[in-house]
């Protein structure tokens, strides 16, 4: 894939573009084995050899990142008055042009993907691709089975909000033992709870919380647990952060109608 040297170095942690243009004029980055000045310079990195320092370089195209969201941090790249996800990460990922798959409000949990795979993020966050988003809701109220039923058959059909926006339909369910954490985790048959899975396939501003208002309950803690086929690492701590696998990769561009190889992978 062809495309300037200044950007790709930018898309694999070498720094800004001030420090790219400086490491240049250094003359220790080679491609296919002569020094590379010019930041301008426009390089193959399929078919490209590439060297820094002395030490072969393969460069990436593209990052893939899952990350423990916790509350009160920013789904953003910038805020003047919050910390922001990107606030989170460490070179050489802060480094780079990554940027949120869709967004999670301050106080909410769980699963975010960043990445600058632009058209992935698109067809990730676009409901007419339909990828399925599950979330663990905490409830004001707990619920027997009788209101759980009702919850499910109002959200099988979609409600409909104050502004006149009607939901499209979503899925609820029971969390398994492997989704609820905490002193207040239950049997995944067990009535009444405080907590439920809530599947959407959009996301509008507040959705879930918006949603449970109007069976007349109310969210008091969200956490996102999966995004189509990638579920949150139960290893990462909030906050915590690591590259999505390569099984992770194409599962995602199979759900969203795009099984182009992972970069480094050959196509099958």
């Amino acid at each position: 894939m062809k495309s300037r040297i200044d950007k790709l170095l930018a898309s694999n942690g070498f720094g800004s573009r001030r420090d790219i243009k400086r490491m240049l004029k250094s003359r220790a980055f080679l491609v296919n084995g002569a020094a590379v000045v010019d930041p301008g310079t426009v390089v193959d990195s399929e078919t490209d050899s590439f060297s820094w320092e002395g030490k072969a370089f393969k460069p990436r195209e593209k990052a893939y990142l899952m990350l423990n969201k916790p509350s009160g941090v920013v789904t953003s790249t910038s805020d003047p008055g919050h910390d922001t996800v990107m606030d989170l990460l460490a070179e050489p990922w802060s480094l780079m042009d990554l940027h949120p798959v869709g967004r999670l409000d301050i106080d909410t949990e769980g699963l975010l993907l960043l990445t600058n795979d632009g058209p992935l993020t698109h067809r990730l966050t676009s409901p007419k691709t339909g990828v399925d988003k599950t979330y663990e809701a905490r409830l004001r109220d707990p619920v027997g089975q009788s209101a759980f039923e009702e919850y499910r058959a109002a959200f099988g059909r979609g409600v409909t909000f104050h502004d006149g926006y009607t939901t499209l339909p979503a899925k609820l369910d029971l969390p398994s033992n492997g989704d609820a954490d905490g002193p207040n985790a239950v049997q995944s048959g067990a009535f009444p709870r405080d907590a439920v899975l809530l599947t959407v396939q959009e996301g509008k501003y507040h959705q879930v919380k918006k949603m449970f208002k109007t069976v007349g309950n109310e969210v008091i803690a969200l956490r996102r647990i999966s995004m189509g086929p990638v579920r949150l690492d139960r290893a990462l701590p909030p906050g915590g952060y690591r590259e999505l696998s390569e099984s992770e990769i194409r599962a995602l561009r199979l759900a969203v109608g795009n099984d182009a190889p992972v970069d480094g992978e050959s196509a099958p």
